[in-house]
């Protein structure tokens, strides 16, 4: 028995983590796998044979420091799309499908774009920061920033056993960081970092720190620490 009053109100419904695998939630996260393959094919069109090395796309591309204070600011972006090898991509790419299919459905697409490309170009700042003579690819800094984003979501909404399992695999991740050569740390430790500040931003909005247009403060609010990061990492590059 309900109530008329109950019976006319609409309960918002956010999706958790049966939202892996549906492949209508989460069109930003098949549309950025795509432009990372596409980015690969272009890598090997100019003359990577299945690596970096030797590459003319990577060496215009590339996250590069000395590049970016000589004006090349695009490079912040774009070394985020580019990768090492087949095995580079294939392990970016299926970290970004399962937590995008978590993310996205969870947030929504503003929001998971958002910390997307906050967390990118956190990574940037950090490959300018600590590996300053350095060429960097890989989407590992965004990936990072979407592993930290969804473990500081799930704690915030009470999801506590996909908060333990991300942040278990979190971990491991940073002891893969740290304990294997040319592994960009900067990157890995910078676009967690972004990633978790703009997850607190929804948190936030998810308290009632935004009121009712809480989506357009929040998406404005990590586009605004996105454009931060990029200026910085143009700055001190």
């Amino acid at each position: 028995m309900r109530c008329p009053e109950c019976a006319r109100q609409r309960t918002r419904v956010s999706t958790g983590p049966a939202s892996f695998g549906r492949s209508n939630a989460a069109p930003a996260t098949y549309t950025l796998i795509a432009l990372n393959v596409i980015a690969f094919v272009a890598e090997l069109a100019g003359g990577g044979n299945f690596s970096s090395e030797g590459s003319s796309v990577v060496n215009d591309f590339a996250t590069f420091a000395p590049s970016i204070a000589d004006g090349e600011w695009y490079r912040t972006v774009t070394g985020g799309f580019l990768h090492a090898g087949p095995l580079h991509l294939l392990l970016n790419m299926f970290a970004l499908y399962i937590l995008g299919t978590l993310l996205e459905p969870m947030i929504g697409t503003p929001r998971f774009l958002a910390i997307y490309a906050a967390s990118l170009l956190a990574g940037s700042l950090g490959v300018v920061l600590l590996e300053p003579d350095a060429q960097s690819v890989g989407a590992s800094g965004a990936v990072f920033g979407l592993f930290a984003a969804a473990f500081v979501i799930s704690r915030g909404r009470r999801m506590e056993q996909v908060a333990s399992q991300l942040g278990f695999i979190l971990l491991l991740n940073f002891a893969f960081t740290f304990g294997i050569p040319g592994i960009s740390i900067g990157a890995h430790l910078f676009g967690a970092a972004g990633g978790a500040l703009c997850a607190l931003l929804v948190i936030a909005g998810d308290r009632g720190a935004f009121g009712r247009r809480r989506v357009i403060a929040e998406v404005g609010s990590i586009v605004l620490l996105a454009v931060l990061a990029a200026a910085l990492a143009v700055a001190l590059a």
